[in-house]
């Protein structure tokens, strides 16, 4: 990014020369736009949600024309470039049907002055079977990994249902057996984009790493759809891909990937949310009041045992006064289950010890260090289910508490260990990316350099500042996953300043201004 500001400075300094000499007047002249070495004439784009447009937990027509691709092509056109064609959903309400079954949700917004996230009313109309026809450039898919664009059937309508293929794919795929690649290169297009791998861990994170690192397998059938892909897998991969995509010529530009550990999905909710206020539901008199009684029944004995088990140091009393960590469960810990079961039978009884052995066993308070989802805060004080509570019954009061007085659960945070996988697999990926593209001689972009200084100050535009802050900072959409459309428009900027780093092109960047940073509830 340094490179490329400086080289944009340079060309900037110049230009305002050549324009205080001008002899008749001082009205800067515009740089034409050229192409450079790159041929814009038929531009498609691979990649996941990111390239597809999705945004607010959903695929809708108005994300779709915001996609970075939509946009890069409208810039291209001043340079050569051709028509852009996407495979555009039915309405701006979002998700899917499947038989007339929704199969994904609406998009999400903000509802008056709660400013809570909820999902825009309407059932979806985009149906899966009602397969559309003709070609597209935009070849993003969300929910792909990078083994999925070169796997046959990922487009099969029959394989929807039965997990084996992606609905999204399905709608447009030119036939049942193609893959993703194959509908790109039989385009024998002269540009292109590839902009993959984040789905290969992102899963896992969203998850909480209920999945499984893979490093070591090299068999992708076997993974499961919150697993980490294998590095090795991920380089043949991706190898592959750029190698078909160049194979006659073309040129391109490829992105890495960002710590995705860093978006507003795993930086939102605080690890130290609970002060007497929240504990006592706004009412901090009676916060106070459960806090001495947690702290009497509950806190402070399991203090006590741990301590005189050495692991005294998992369990602290909540604050009467500030803000205390939630309960966590971290299945790093040794489970101190038969343990805790012994040392409180005295004083519960067998069946009430052992119900302490199971939910506290590895369990602890939360520190700086771990991330919980976005998608945990609802859970937060409210009541554990059979489903949910991890050891298959509800629990009863008061140790009903989700991150109060029962630990959130593995799917509800991402712990140190966890996160480390994250981040040795992303790194792997992006040595990768990096040593292909050079090898390839294709432009770069750097969009983990990107994120970082989204997360660490925000990037200034105009009068406005960008960052990664939840909803407010402008980049990102409200699943904390997927960008807004002004996170779009930045994402093509940095795009376009690689191109025309690597081509010498002067494709001109689009006015992030002119892109909302939240979607309205009613779209046209």
């Amino acid at each position: 990014m340094k490179k490329n500001i400086k080289t944009l400075l340079l060309v900037s300094l110049a230009f305002v020369a050549a324009c205080n000499n001008d002899d008749n007047n001082n009205t800067p002249e515009e740089v034409p736009v050229v192409p450079g070495s790159a041929v814009f004439t038929k531009y498609v784009a691979l990649g996941d949600s990111f390239a597809a447009g999705y945004s607010d937990n959903a695929l809708f027509k108005k994300g779709q024309e915001n996609s970075y691709p939509n946009i890069l092509a409208q810039q291209f056109a001043a340079a050569g470039g051709g028509a852009f064609t996407q495979p555009l959903m039915n309405d701006n309400i979002g998700g899917l049907l499947l038989g007339g079954n929704v199969i994904a949700g609406t998009r999400l917004y903000f509802v008056g002055q709660t400013q809570t996230p909820t999902n825009v009313q309407g059932k979806p109309t985009t149906e899966v079977t009602a397969h559309l026809s003709g070609t597209f450039n935009n070849l993003g898919v969300p929910g792909a990994k990078s083994y999925h664009l070169l796997a046959a059937g990922y487009g099969n309508v029959a394989g929807v249902a039965l997990g084996a293929a992606n609905p999204y794919f399905a709608r447009f795929s030119s036939a049942s057996s193609t893959t993703v690649l194959a509908d790109a290169v039989t385009q024998d297009p002269t540009f292109f984009s590839l902009f993959i791998g984040g789905n290969d861990v992102l899963a896992y994170a969203t998850s909480g790493g209920t999945g499984k690192d893979q490093t070591g397998n090299p068999n992708p059938a076997t993974y499961g759809s919150s697993d980490i892909t294998d590095p090795t897998v991920f380089a043949n991969v991706y190898g592959g891909l750029v190698t078909a995509l160049t194979a006659k010529g073309a040129k391109g530009v490829v992105a890495n990937l960002p710590y995705i550990t860093a978006l507003p999905h795993f930086t939102t909710v605080p690890y130290n949310p609970l002060t007497p206020k929240l504990i006592g539901k706004n009412n901090e008199a009676v916060g106070v009041a459960t806090i001495k009684a947690l702290n009497a029944q509950l806190y402070g004995p399991l203090k006590a045992v741990l301590t005189a088990l050495n692991a005294g140091d998992r369990i602290n009393l909540l604050s009467e006064t500030g803000s205390s960590p939630m309960l966590i469960k971290d299945e790093s810990l040794t489970n101190l289950a038969k343990e805790l079961t012994a040392a409180f039978t005295p004083s519960l009884g067998p069946q009430n010890a052992a119900f302490y052995g199971a939910v506290f066993g590895q369990a602890r308070q939360a520190k700086v260090t771990d991330l919980v989802v976005l998608t945990a805060r609802p859970d937060i004080g409210a009541a554990p289910t059979a489903a949910n509570s991890g050891i298959g019954i509800a629990p009863p009061a008061p140790l009903n508490a989700f991150g109060i007085s029962y630990p959130l659960q593995d799917k509800h945070v991402l712990i140190p260990t966890e996160i480390t996988e994250v981040k040795k697999a992303t790194d792997a990926y992006n040595v990768t990316i990096e040593s292909i593209a050079k090898e390839k001689g294709l432009a770069f972009v750097d969009t983990k350099a990107t994120l970082t200084q989204l997360a660490n100050g925000g990037i200034r535009f105009g009068n406005y500042t960008m960052s990664s802050s939840f909803a407010t900072g402008g980049a990102f959409s409200l699943d904390g996953v997927h960008p807004s459309a002004r996170g779009y428009g930045l994402i093509a900027n940095i795009f376009i300043d690689a191109i025309n780093e690597k081509y010498g092109s002067t494709l001109r960047h689009v006015d992030l201004g002119v892109y909302p940073i939240q979607y309205p509830a009613t779209l046209p």
